[in-house]
């Protein structure tokens, strides 16, 4: 075999992995067995029981955090319109620091014009394992989870869409977008996205 040819299937399976690699991270390379969190009975709610869901989202929120009050209706919306198609929504309230947020002043200004939505069914997240273990740092901020092969797939971790003040002027609906790829059995496309909130506090 010539030099010319060992270089361009040298390059042809070098750019093979570079694409694969894409849509490994496009898809989400991580992946988590099972976590547990409590309802407001007490009650273990595990993620396993959703084995057979098309996917969860596990929303990071804090009834204090007035971003989380931004996203209230939406995320109840959301909630509501996608329960019917398999996916299952878990809202985990998580603690913050408001003092040390990179958008605390952003959230006190929020404050005033904050009328929230209907309260979300709360879960706990004893010792912030959960929360830790899918990397959430801000409320509000989801982590969109794909049942395959006896495990959940990361496939989506961040922002719920590009406006976090006014509804009506989001322009990108990123969780959204990532459900429907998932159900319509696409690429979710968007990975990640930086959330705007309320930092999490870490004990």
């Amino acid at each position: 075999m010539s030099l010319r040819r060992i270089s361009i299937v040298a390059a042809a399976a070098l750019l093979f992995c570079t694409v694969a690699v894409s849509v490994a991270r496009a898809q989400g390379s991580r992946s988590v067995s099972d976590f547990s969190l409590k309802n407001s009975a007490n009650t273990e709610v595990a993620l396993k029981s959703y084995a057979t869901n098309k996917a969860v989202v596990v929303v990071f929120v804090n009834p204090s955090c007035a971003f989380s009050k931004l996203y209230e209706s939406r995320l109840n919306a959301l909630n509501t319109e996608y329960s019917g198609k398999g996916v299952q929504f878990l809202f985990v309230n998580a603690p913050i620091n408001l003092e040390a947020s990179a958008d605390a002043g952003d959230a006190e200004k929020l404050k005033i014009k904050t009328t929230g939505g209907a309260a979300l069914p709360l879960l706990t997240d004893e010792g912030q394992k959960v929360s830790t273990l899918l990397g959430a740092t801000k409320t509000p901020e989801v982590v969109v989870l794909q049942p395959v092969g006896g495990s959940f797939a990361v496939r989506y971790k961040g922002a719920i869409d590009d406006n976090p003040q006014v509804e009506g002027y989001a322009k990108e609906h990123y969780l959204a977008d990532a459900l429907n790829n998932l159900l319509a059995g696409r690429p979710v496309g968007v990975a990640e996205k930086r959330a705007a909130g309320c930092l999490i506090k870490r004990f």
